[in-house]
C-alpha cells in the first residue's frame, strides 16, 4: 500500500437506514481511490441486499480480513457481522442497533491502533443502539469516552460556516444548568485550537452566541450573558484568543454575520443546527474536535422513511470523507511545522548602546 494514501475507515451505521446507500454511491466514484483507501466495517451480505434494493449492479466490495490487506485501488470491506443478520429496510430493530455497534467498535479499535487513519461514521439510531456496551447519547460522547478525552466539541462544518456547541444532546430545559464559565472557556479554547490545527487558520476569529432572546437584552431577558458568557469570553481573550459577542442568534444568522467569522460557538443543539441545516443540509459535515483521532459523519440521520428507495443524497457523506482526509493532512502539516519551534531568546541591551540600534527596533517611548 502506498504511504501517501490515507486509509479511511467507514462504520456502516444502522443497516436498515440509508447508510449503505450513501456509502456505496460515494465509493462508486473512482476518484475516491486517488486520495484515500476506503475500508468499510460492515457485512458483504448486507451490502449485497442494499445493492439489489437500489438496483446497483456495477459495484462490489473487495472483501478483506484486516485493514492491512486493503487494496488501494478498490473499496474494501471487513465483515463484522454474522451471516444470519436480517435487514428490515426502514425499521428500527434491535439487530440494527447491534450491527451498528459491532461495526463501530471494530472501526474504533483499528483507528486507535493506527490501522486506519480516519473514521467516517454512517448514521446510527440513537435509541436501538443503546445497550450495556453503548450507554451514550450519540457518536460524540462514545468517541470521547473511547479516546479518554477530557473535552470534545461537536463541530458542524460547511463551505461557509463552522459552528460548534457549548452543550450537546442536552434537553432544552437543562441547557442553562450545563453552561458555566469554565466549561465555556474550555469549548472556546478547543474550537480555537481545532481551527488552527485542523483547518490551518493562523489566527481564528470566533463568534459566541447568546443563550437568551436578544442575547439577554442587557439582562432584561436573562442574565446568563452577563454572569457566564461574557466572563468566559474575557478569560479566553486574556489567553490571546480572538472572540466576539455574545450575539443574538436570530440577527446573527439573518444578517449574514456568520460569514465574517472562522468559527461560531452556539449555546445549544438547535440554536446552531437549525440555521446550519437550513443552509448546508446536503453538504454539511459533523466533525468531532478535540480527539486524538479524526472522525467525521454526514449531518443527516438514518432516514428510515426513504431507505432502499434510491432517493438519498450521498453528498454529505462524500464531503465527510473529503473533510476527514483534509484534516488528516492539516494535522500532519501542523505537527511538522510545530516540531522544532524557535526558542525564545532574551536580548540584553545596555543603555549606552541604544543609539546603535536600528530605528525599527528601538522605540524611545517604551522603556527597555
Amino acid at each position: 500500500m502506498e504511504a501517501k494514501h490515507i486509509v479511511a475507515g467507514i462504520s456502516h451505521g444502522d443497516i436498515n437506514g440509508i447508510g449503505y446507500e450513501v456509502i456505496i454511491k460515494t465509493l462508486m466514484d473512482p476518484v475516491i481511490n486517488d486520495f484515500c483507501v476506503p475500508v468499510v466495517y460492515g457485512s458483504p451480505k448486507v451490502a449485497a441486499y442494499h445493492r439489489k434494493a437500489l438496483n446497483i449492479n456495477n459495484f462490489s466490495f473487495n472483501n478483506i480480513r484486516s485493514a492491512d490487506e486493503a487494496n488501494p485501488k478498490k473499496a474494501n470491506m471487513i465483515n463484522c457481522l454474522d451471516d444470519n443478520i436480517r435487514v428490515e429496510l426502514g425499521k428500527s430493530t434491535p439487530q440494527g442497533g447491534e450491527s451498528a455497534l459491532a461495526s463501530l467498535e471494530r472501526a474504533v479499535e483499528d483507528l486507535k491502533s493506527g490501522k486506519i487513519n480516519v473514521l467516517i461514521t454512517a448514521p446510527i439510531d440513537k435509541k436501538n443502539i443503546q445497550s450495556e456496551k453503548f450507554n451514550f447519547k450519540g457518536h460524540t460522547e462514545y468517541l470521547k469516552s473511547k479516546a479518554g478525552a477530557e473535552e470534545a466539541l461537536m463541530f458542524m462544518i460547511s463551505e461557509n460556516m463552522r459552528i460548534g456547541f457549548a452543550t450537546g444532546h442536552v434537553p432544552l430545559r437543562k441547557v442553562h444548568e450545563a453552561i458555566n464559565i469554565d466549561s465555556l472557556v474550555r469549548k472556546i479554547k478547543l474550537m480555537n485550537q481545532s481551527l488552527i490545527m485542523d483547518f490551518a487558520i493562523r489566527k481564528p476569529k470566533i463568534a459566541v452566541l447568546g443563550l437568551n432572546p436578544h442575547a439577554g437584552d442587557n439582562s432584561l431577558l436573562g442574565n446568563e450573558e452577563a454572569d457566564v458568557i461574557i466572563p468566559a469570553m474575557q478569560k479566553a481573550e486574556k489567553e490571546g484568543i480572538m472572540v466576539f459577542g455574545p450575539f443574538p442568534a436570530d440577527g446573527f444568522f439573518g444578517a449574514g454575520s456568520f460569514t465574517k467569522f472562522d468559527g461560531i460557538l452556539a449555546m445549544y443543539h438547535d440554536q446552531g443546527l437549525s440555521p446550519f441545516k437550513a443552509l448546508s443540509f446536503d453538504s454539511g459535515v459533523n466533525f468531532t474536535a478535540g480527539l486524538p483521532f479524526i472522525r467525521t459523519s454526514p449531518v443527516h440521520g438514518t432516514a428510515f422513511l426513504i431507505a432502499g428507495k434510491g432517493e438519498a443524497s450521498e453528498n454529505s457523506f462524500r464531503q465527510a470523507l473529503y473533510l476527514a482526509c483534509s484534516i488528516f493532512r492539516n494535522r500532519q502539516l501542523y505537527a511538522e511545522i510545530s516540531k522544532n519551534p524557535l526558542k525564545h531568546q532574551d536580548i540584553e541591551i545596555h543603555a549606552d548602546k541604544v543609539d546603535e540600534l536600528p530605528p525599527d527596533i528601538y522605540n524611545p517611548e517604551q522603556p527597555l
